[in-house]
């Protein structure tokens, strides 16, 4: 894999290995059993690996991203031998960390900076995806704590809620809102609005970046040597 990924085509393996979680976690739900639920964190790991490799972020970064991904490894095999709600949360909050960092490392690479290309775009499909899992990760949080804010949701392990948290995110972030699920508690209904707020800040902010990035680098190409 590192040989392959480089810096022209790194989004589209970080995008695709997103998909892939995403594809599994809904898997998950749709095939009951426990051992599908390491199958979706053995997806986790290899995401959090594609990540790594791909991103070749700086070593304050890597070491920050490869401390929380272990971390979360030792986490989760930990709940197997102590399940209490407090693991699940802590595993949340690695994943969500992990999510966090790895947005603000694609951020810094992709927006207002060099030229546009295919791979800078698909990138920003991969920043949409991350934006859309780390609220993912705060329903997830709020509902290990107050099982009863989100109406269409049962109280059930972090794994198997995970597909219906995520349609319930992407459908915020992109501000459809079919109803189907909806927050009931304060502090589900708070993080609810940020997000549809924070999807039409992204949107808006993408296309400003990548049009400038365009615009500057025409620019660029046009001035005299």
């Amino acid at each position: 894999m590192g040989r392959t990924i480089s810096a022209k085509n790194n989004f589209f393996y970080l995008t695709a290995s997103l998909v892939i979680l995403l594809i599994s976690a809904t898997l998950t739900q749709a095939l009951s059993g426990s051992w599908f639920d390491w199958v979706l964190k053995g997806v986790t790991l290899f995401n959090f690996a594609v990540c790594l490799i791909s991103l070749q972020v700086d070593k304050v970064w890597f070491r920050f991203l490869i401390t929380v991904a272990i971390g979360w490894g030792m986490v989760s095999v930990g709940k197997v031998f102590f399940p209490s709600r407090e693991m699940d949360a802590v595993v949340l909050a690695l994943m969500l960390c992990f999510f966090l960092g790895t947005f603000k490392i694609i951020a810094r690479k992709i927006l207002f900076t060099g030229s546009v290309d295919i791979n800078k775009v698909v990138g920003s499909v991969a920043l949409f995806l991350l934006l859309g899992l780390m609220w993912a990760m705060v329903y997830l949080i709020i509902m290990e704590f107050s099982p009863q804010a989100f109406t269409g949701m049962t109280q059930q392990p972090w794994g198997e809620n995970f597909a219906n948290v995520t349609y319930f995110s992407f459908v915020t972030l992109t501000t459809l809102g079919y109803g189907d699920i909806s927050p009931l508690s304060e502090v589900a209904r708070v993080a609810v609005y940020l997000e549809a707020i924070a999807g039409i800040f992204y949107m808006a902010i993408v296309v400003a970046s990548l049009v400038g990035a365009s615009q500057q680098h025409r620019g660029e190409k046009q001035d005299p040597p």
